[in-house]
């Protein structure tokens, strides 16, 4: 007996072996220093863990509709309106088990077999297997270091084709940190409304953006906000990332549609989590200055991170959202650690973890074969440390 082809087409993590051993030699006492975290170092706020005791002490929990509560999805309706400019209805809103579970239920039902989704590299690694999952082919566009690995208008007109079914925006970019500027989105809308096709643009760290603002391409114009799917949730603005609240923004066909197969497969978000998460939202006074604290200090270690890699010599892309920094590995290709050979981002990173006790992402499963992801969610103290010690080990490689 064999598992299903669609099992076996999705393709492992490069990343989960060096996070799976950084945990384990944490675990056992070793003092590693981790830029792998993909979620913020902060405490979820007072008032929205406030916010889970009181659905508790009033005994919200039993079953709510499969899309979510009307109470949250009208608060993600004002927010989307008040921060995005864009007007919903909570009948067009989907609540799901986080973002990743909306990017699946969007993909489940829009894709039909051989539908092809054209995806700007570096990407987050879980888009493709997701599209693949949904019976769709990614179609990957390589964008330009000198661009800052934002796709252009041009570009992404030579990747469309018949069978052509969606663009999918990630924005601002996981691993890249990239925020496309207005002028920017504007002339990707444009191309897209050219042709028959959906956009589904992942907005997750829209708060988290540096010396520029998020615009949503949804905002376009009423066609293209028929045509996207916009996908968000609680998980990086509020560091809600356990709580598992994510969700979508689509025309009422589709989202009745993503509504209908969760309700066949998890059915509704934890209740207790779907309560706190709509004080999360209504209540902008403590959750704006809990923002405001949030992104001063990521702003902060960015800074840190990329004067430190400034003095170190290498190549790195300035982000300018989320919290990751890219740094280009390629020029140590060939050269040894302790006998070891690094061929490639996997190979450096696994000697980084073993020798210098520093964790990073490689990238290969992003589609940056010469690139670590380093995330800048860390005290400032551990990228002291960390910068430090892969400083010492950058200068013990040898030809």
């Amino acid at each position: 007996m064999e598992i299903a082809n669609r099992a076996k087409a999705i393709a492992p993590s490069l990343t989960l072996e060096i996070t799976a051993r950084a945990k384990k030699m944490k675990a056992d006492g070793m003092k590693v220093v981790s830029f792998a975290a993909g979620e913020p170092d902060f405490n979820t706020p007072d008032y929205i863990m406030d916010a889970g005791r009181e659905a508790l002490d009033k005994g919200c929990t039993k079953y709510t509709p499969a899309a979510g509560t009307l109470n949250l999805r009208s608060a993600i309706c004002e927010k989307l309106k008040n921060d995005n400019a864009l007007d919903y209805e909570p009948s067009n809103i989907v609540v799901s088990n986080g973002a990743k579970h909306s990017l699946f239920n969007a993909f489940m039902a829009i894709l039909d077999p051989g539908d092809e989704v054209i995806i700007p590299s570096p990407y987050w690694l879980s888009y493709p297997e997701i599209v693949k999952m949904a019976g769709g082919v990614p179609v990957f566009v390589q964008t330009k270091s000198e661009n800052s690995f934002k796709i252009t208008a041009d570009e992404l007109e030579h990747a469309i084709t018949d069978k052509t079914k969606v663009f999918l925006l990630n924005n601002p970019n996981n691993p890249t940190g990239a925020v496309y500027t207005r002028s920017e989105i504007n002339a990707l809308a444009a191309a897209v409304e050219k042709h028959k096709m959906y956009v589904v643009s992942d907005e997750i760290y829209e708060k988290l953006t540096y010396e520029r603002s998020h615009h949503s391409i949804a905002a376009y114009s009423d066609i293209l906000k028929e045509r996207t799917i916009v996908v968000n949730g609680l998980s990086k603005t509020y560091s809600m990332t356990g709580w598992r609240v994510g969700y979508a923004a689509a025309n009422e066909k589709i989202a009745s549609a993503m509504a209908s197969m969760q309700s066949h497969s998890t059915s509704n978000v934890n209740s207790i989590a779907q309560y706190a998460s709509a004080v999360a939202l209504t209540d902008r006074l403590h959750g704006d200055a809990f923002l405001e604290g949030m992104k001063a200090a990521f702003d902060a270690r960015r800074a840190l991170m990329m004067l430190r890699l400034q003095r170190l010599g290498v190549e790195f892309i300035e982000p300018k959202g989320a919290f990751y920094i890219m740094m280009s590995v390629s020029r140590f290709f060939g050269k040894r650690y302790d006998g070891m050979r690094i061929r490639s981002a996997f190979d450096f990173a696994s000697a980084l973890l073993e020798h210098a006790l520093v964790a990073v992402v490689p990238c290969e499963s992003f589609g940056a074969p010469d690139y670590v992801r380093l995330s800048y969610a860390a005290s400032e103290i551990d990228i002291e440390r960390g910068i430090n010690a892969l400083s010492t080990f950058i200068s013990q490689l040898k030809d």
